[in-house]
């Protein structure tokens, strides 16, 4: 109880001390807020507003529903051109794209021949480029599907395909962004504010005084990882309620709660990584140098910003060992498929002994420093 009671009291002044960092408490409410906001709606991952042209020489029912389609806020209205004013609206940038409907195209396609709708593309503006194109090509697919079943049509094709989107429907980049972002800064904030606590520490000569006092260097780390780790909690929690959900519109498909229970089990071992930095480093900068080497590659490799299985056989293999690659998989289950413990008990298994095995490693490590200091 005595050890207990040391480890709740160091934990309170480590919140005190919190308190009075203004810089810190800035970053923090900066990180889980106006960052997260900024992330999913500053850059956009859809079409927006682009300048479309038709060269429509076939005058058909079909060509008609393919210019119809043209819908904002993706595309402005589609402006009928010849053929001959293609290649001077595209080199006076007039257009982004423009579609060439050629003669025949329902004609041929009803004979189940292979006609050809050309798309052509200014790729000066790279972004458009590469989304409209993708988003052209389905169009053109989705109208000429929707053309031949009709009645009396659809007997010609042998195959019917249906897509359905789970989770995110229009697919908006904005609410796969912020919780990636979300998860993020907990991460990064878990690592930066307990590591510095530690400097702090160590910066202020205070870590003396507490090496005077009868405390052990496992009640001293435990304090730092519970108080700091409380912070990230909350900060996590009115994120996701106010920001994520609130301003951002995003739903969250599954339990809420059960989403920070992985968090409080994954902060257990964020917050070791922060205590192992903090004991190679001097000073802050030197722990800055550190936390970049360290949340880099957590961050592109832990299946956050790409496919883990777009990787390597070997990194994926290797990425296992990492709580954070076990942490994304926890939260895009909850979050976005809803699923409930029974589904997600294997990541808080993993996430659970990575952390205990390397909040052992931290602490033995601090240990050997605290003996540095007291010779």
């Amino acid at each position: 109880m005595r050890r207990l009671s040391n480890v709740y009291h160091l934990g309170v002044k480590e919140l005190f001390s919190l308190r009075h960092d203004v810089v810190m408490l800035a970053l923090i409410v900066w990180a889980f807020s106006i960052s997260i906001y900024t992330a999913a709606t500053g850059l956009s991952h859809e079409l927006n507003n682009a300048s479309i042209g038709i060269v429509d020489e076939d005058r058909s029912s079909l060509s008609m529903r393919i210019a119809a389609a043209l819908l904002p806020p993706q595309f402005r209205p589609p402006a009928l051109i010849r053929l001959d004013e293609v290649d001077a609206a595209m080199d006076s940038g007039r257009y982004t794209f423009v579609i060439v409907i050629p003669r025949g195209l329902e004609e041929d396609l009803l004979a189940e021949r292979a006609p050809v709708v050309q798309v052509d593309i200014d790729a000066t503006a790279v972004m458009q480029a590469g989304i409209g194109a993708t988003y052209l090509a389905n169009i053109i697919g989705i109208e000429v599907d929707r053309f031949l079943e009709q009645p009396g049509i659809a007997s010609l094709l042998p195959v019917r395909q249906t897509i359905r989107i789970s989770f995110n429907p229009n697919i908006e980049s904005s609410w796969f962004t912020s919780v990636m972002e979300l998860i993020t800064r907990i991460t990064m904030l878990a690592i930066v504010i307990t590591g510095a606590a530690l400097i702090r520490e160590r910066e202020h000569g205070t870590i003396e005084h507490l090496l005077a006092m009868p405390l052990s260097p496992l009640e001293i780390v435990l304090a730092k990882v519970w108080a700091n780790g409380l912070v990230i909690l909350v900060a996590t929690m009115l994120s996701l309620l106010f920001i994520v959900r609130g301003i951002l519109h995003v739903p969250i498909a599954g339990s809420i709660p059960l989403f920070l229970t992985g968090v409080t089990i994954y902060l257990f071992s964020t917050a070791a990584i922060g205590v192992f930095l903090s004991t190679f480093a001097r000073s802050m900068p030197q722990f800055g140098l550190l936390f970049i080497l360290a949340v880099l590659p957590m961050q592109l490799l832990s299946g956050g910003q790409s496919p883990i299985e777009s990787q390597p056989v070997w990194l994926q293999t290797a990425m296992q060992g990492v709580a954070s690659t076990h942490f994304v998989k926890l939260a895009q289950a909850i979050l976005y498929r809803g699923a409930g413990f029974d589904a997600v008990w294997p990541q808080f298994a993993a996430i659970a002994l990575i952390g205990a095995a390397f909040f052992a490693i931290a602490v033995l490590r601090f240990r050997r420093t605290v003996a540095i200091v007291e010779d």
